[in-house]
Formats: C-alpha cells, structure tokens, sequence
C-alpha cells in the first residue's frame, strides 16, 4: 500500500483524511496524520467561545472520534526530507523520531504573525487556538471581579480596559463579541461604572476588516465607536511591557488584557526546514491542482500553501488564507490523490467566493456579496446559521445549537474557570491564597 502522510490536522488536513477514508479502497493505501493537537479547531467559532456563546469544546474536532481508520501521530513535525521520503517528528515525551512516507500532504497551516514590540512576548494572547479564547474570556471574567472591589482609580480603570491589535477577521470578531460580553456584564456589577470599561481596537493600516469594500468597512468602525470603543487606525503598538501600552500616535494607557491578533505568518518549520520549494513569504508553492510545483508525491493546501487563485481576475493572485478555501482544497486534495492513484488527471481547484460575514457581538453582524451588503441582526442569523452547518460532524452542530437555544433562555453564562490555569494552587497553598504574581502559562503565549 501506499503511505500517505498529512502534515498538520487543521481545515485542510482534517477534511483531506476524512474524505481519503471515505473514498479509498481496503489495501489501496494507508494514512497517518501527524499533529501537535488531538483536535481541529474550528477557529470561526473562537469570538464566540470568548463570548462565552459557544462552549470551548464545541469548537473543536477529535481527530480520533472522527478519522478512525487514519493513524493519528501527536506531534510536531520539525523537519520534512522529501528527497528521502522522510519528516522528523517531535513528540511532548521521549525523543524525536524520523516517519517516512511515500506521499506527503503539507497542511501545516500558519501561526500568528508576532512582531518585535517590547512587552508583546510577556502579556499578550493569541486568538487562534481554543485554549486561547477560553484563557481571554477567563482573564475579562476575573478582571471584572477584581475590579468589583477595588475603589475607582487607576489599578481598577487597568483592570478594565481591553486592548485588541490587528483589525482583520479574528481582532475584528473577537473585539465585537468581547466588547459584547462586557457590556451585558455590568448588569451584574453595580459597582462598576460604564465610562470605566475601556475598549481599543489598534490597526496598522487605513481600515479594518480588509475582505470587505470601504464602505462596510467604515461602518463596522462607526458600530463599535458608537458601543464605546475606541477605534485605532494607522496606529502602531509601539509597547506593551508591563501591561502599560504605548501608541505610535503618542497615546499611553495600561491594560489588563491585551489580545494580539495581526495577521498570520508562514509556518517556521514549512518555510525553513523542508527542501520543498517555498515562495517569499515562506509558503508552498503549488499547481492549481494542488501539487507541489515541480514535485512529484508532494501536496499542499491550506494557509501554508500558495494555491492560485483561478476565481480572481487578477493575473497572479492567491487564495485568502481562511477557512472557506481551506476546507474546500482539503476535500479537493483527497480526491485528487485518489484520482493519481487510479491513473486519473487531478481537477484545479476553483471557488467563487461566498462572500464575507462577521460577528460584532450578540445579535450585530455584516455580511457582503458583492454590492450586496446586510448589516445588523439579519447578518448576525446569517453567520451563526452558516457557520453552524459549516462545522464538521453533526454531533458538534446539535450541540452547538443547543447551548444557543440555552443561551437564548437563560441568557450568557458569565463563570470564570481561570483557576484551571493553575490546577495545583488550591492544593499546594492548603486554601490559602498563593503569593505569587499572575502568569500566562506557555500555552498561552503568543
């Protein structure tokens, strides 16, 4: 048989190995899936996981529940030798190992773009994984709770105030579902004042939310600014050491959290440790048909992969990295290895897009098709409806929709669980509180 092996079980890999279970014969070929995470995480159910609208674990996949005819490795894939037919894996325990393989599928996905401002490294937390969201959703809860009994003066406004860098996609949803959040929590607190609760989106370019049209984009921006939020655009973060920020524009406040969402970057092992031939930007370059370029054996799709964008009628482009593209060229991958298997001709991958929708908080959303344009409630219906049908399985959208219907019944549930960051602490202080300054745990690091 032939061995398969899929780098990476994120949108692309995930879907690639679920249609190769289904689609290829007894002894036809076997697949081994190589990834960190026992899960796919479906990233476009993260705002509302900080929101508390969606539970963490229904916003990931079991890649053992799901792929169970696929070999599934927990770890890190450090460095691919195609020449040899061969990736170095490093497990979480014991030592690294070499697998080998006699077709490579490269769906690796990105990272999170992390730029060389002071402070960043040390306070801010990514939006890309689901520990990631459920440790933002947990920081606000607990900081409303400290605030609560501190009187009004700097420690309290700190405590308060929430600052998002990067105006795409994820800062843009995450940012509206935060600021959604907290402004229902203050029904809870009394003590605490609306004119305290800061919010700051930081954007280094013109406008926010770039997949849409100016005008929508200018929108959103009045919307938040209209719930009290402050809207940065062609600002830099200049630093955030000690949670005190520090604008290019001059302007200087502390935060409590501070979420770091600027964009994606190619993966280091992807664009450095593989003899596959990347582009500038550290990405796979590939045919419409998903074959690496040049390469026999070799596929990639995915944010790490620089896929042609047929759709586009701009001479050159490359599709988007998210996750509309990603799961359809992981479907399209699996049927075209299985095609070269069978001495058939691979198909190129070509989507029209759908359109753009995005979450701005409960009940607020935009959508645009191009010149068509919903704002509002009808937007908000139409994400939650396409994005619960979008997630993989049925049993995630039933329970999906049922925490929904809940929501809608009893309202936001607003408990904290940060203590689960630190399991140990209530065992080793004996009750007592630990006398220790707070730290994100690695995980959570950007």
């Amino acid at each position: 048989m032939r061995r398969i092996l899929i780098v990476g079980g994120g949108y692309a890999g995930f879907y690639a190995a679920w249609k190769l279970e289904k689609k290829l014969r007894r002894n036809e070929a076997e697949v081994t899936l190589v990834d960190p995470r026992p899960y796919l995480t479906y990233q476009p159910f993260l705002p509302e996981v900080v929101a508390g609208a969606v539970e963490a674990r229904h916003a990931a996949v079991s890649l053992r529940r799901h792929l169970r005819r696929t070999r599934i490795v927990a770890g890190t894939v450090t460095a691919v030798d195609h020449a040899h037919r061969v990736v170095t894996v490093r497990p979480a325990d014991g030592d690294a190992f070499e697998l080998g393989y006699d077709l490579i599928v490269v769906t690796a996905g990105a990272v999170t773009r992390r730029l060389p401002v002071p402070g960043v490294a040390e306070e801010a937390i990514g939006l890309k994984h689901v520990e990631e969201a459920v440790a933002i959703r947990d920081r606000l809860l607990t900081s409303f709770d400290r605030a609560a009994v501190l009187p009004a003066g700097p420690q309290r406004r700190k405590l308060l105030t929430v600052t998002f860098v990067g105006g795409g996609f994820s800062g843009v949803e995450g940012f509206g579902e935060l600021l959604s959040l907290a402004t229902a929590l203050l029904k809870r607190y009394p003590e605490l004042r609306r004119d305290e609760l800061e919010f700051h989106l930081v954007e280094a370019s013109g406008r926010i939310l770039p997949e849409v049209t100016d005008r929508p984009g200018r929108w959103v921006v009045r919307e938040l600014e209209r719930r009290g939020a402050h809207v940065h655009l062609d600002t830099l973060v200049t630093s955030a050491t000690g949670g005190h920020v520090t604008l290019s524009t001059s302007e200087e406040f502390d935060s409590e959290l501070i979420v770091w969402t600027a964009g994606n970057g190619a993966n280091p092992v992807i664009g450095k440790h593989t003899d596959l031939p990347v582009d500038e930007r550290g990405l796979v370059v590939v045919r419409p048909d998903l074959r690496v370029e040049g390469v026999p054996d070799a596929w990639a799709a995915g944010d790490d992969a620089a896929v042609p964008d047929l759709a586009s009628p701009v001479p050159g482009a490359r599709t988007v990295p998210n996750a509309q593209h990603a799961y359809r060229q992981g479907k399209l991958l699996a049927r075209n290895i299985i095609a070269t298997l069978r001495g058939r001709e691979p198909k190129p991958y070509v989507h029209h897009s759908l359109g753009s929708i995005a979450t701005l908080g409960l009940g607020r959303g935009i959508f645009q098709y191009r010149r068509l344009v919903l704002t509002g409630r009808p937007a908000w219906l139409m994400h939650r409806g396409y994005h619960v049908l979008a997630v993989p399985s049925w049993e995630r959208k039933v329970r999906v929709l049922a925490v929904w219907l809940t929501a809608a019944l009893f309202g936001r549930d607003i408990l904290s669980l940060a203590s689960v960051q630190h399991p140990r602490d209530a065992f080793v202080s004996g009750g007592a509180r630990p006398e220790r300054t707070e730290e994100l745990p690695a995980p959570f690091k950007v």
